[in-house]
């Protein structure tokens, strides 16, 4: 049997400090086929450790408990040569884009550096044709944004950036933490578009960090609900949310406004989710 491309086993993260604790991740799971591209939702409200899953995801926290396995192998055995190719085949694509690149780095020079984690980087011509391609592909003209530093772009093109520098690497897993809670309605769409793209017709496995169910039911194959810490319910979409079995996935499902000026929320907002 395969191993998966990428696993979250039991991973639980505890932060400690002045002798007190405060548990982020309680214990969490999930996996990504390495034959079978998979976009798979976590969705909860803030604190519920979703974050600090992504960070764990990405090798940039080491669980408490627990393992990520990249191909079947713990990131905490990984040498150097191995992780480099985690490094390359997990990318990520954060909430805030301005935070994701160096402030002194034009966009340029950030695509060639990205194209160096690639088994065979191109050169010259090659390279300026990959990256501009990269570019196009989530429509924008290179002539534009490659000249510019980060701050001389607005959220939403900085964010298509991001997006082109990671689909250029071509990963198995991308990891994707609230991708479109800084950009406006019309790039929302078009953002999430790009990640659906990436699966289809790239092969890329998607891990989608949110709040919002409605983005999660239109393009997840699979939907995981978070609650303090740990996933309290998991399974197909439209199941999770159109019959949902948990307490707390009730109240969330019932918090999501519905597109009727006549109709009033009767959820309250201080039930106990037992």
């Amino acid at each position: 049997m395969t191993a998966p491309a990428l696993e979250i086993r039991d991973a639980g993260k505890v932060f400690r400090s002045g002798g007190h604790e405060v548990v982020a991740v309680k214990t969490m799971s999930l996996s990504f086929p390495a034959d079978t591209p998979r976009l798979i939702t976590l969705a909860g409200e803030s604190g519920c450790g979703k974050s600090t899953l992504a960070l764990m995801a990405l090798g940039f926290l080491a669980p408490t408990s627990g393992a990520i396995l990249y191909g079947g192998r713990d990131l905490a055995t990984l040498d150097r040569s191995a992780f480099r190719g985690f490094r390359r085949n997990v990318q990520a694509v954060f909430q805030n884009p301005y935070e994701a690149f160096n402030p002194v780095y034009r966009i340029a020079r950030t695509m060639r550096r990205a194209a160096r984690l690639l088994d065979d980087p191109p050169k010259g011509a090659a390279l300026q044709t990959l990256i501009e391609e990269a570019l196009r592909r989530v429509k924008l003209e290179p002539q534009n944004v490659l000249g510019r530093y980060p701050h001389q772009l607005s959220g939403g093109q900085l964010q298509r950036v991001t997006i082109a520098r990671a689909m250029m690497l071509r990963p198995k897993v991308l990891v994707a933490d609230e991708p479109v809670s800084m950009v406006d309605a019309s790039l929302r769409i078009f953002i999430l578009r790009q990640l659906v793209e990436m699966k289809d017709e790239l092969g890329i496995s998607i891990l989608y960090i949110t709040h919002d169910l409605s983005t999660a039911l239109q393009i997840s194959d699979e939907l995981l609900i978070a609650y303090r810490g740990e996933v309290v319910e998991r399974g197909d979409p439209s199941s999770v949310i159109g019959n949902p079995q948990n307490n707390y996935t009730k109240l969330l499902v019932s918090a999501v406004p519905v597109p009727d000026p006549r109709a009033r929320w009767t959820a309250e907002l201080d039930a106990v989710v037992a």
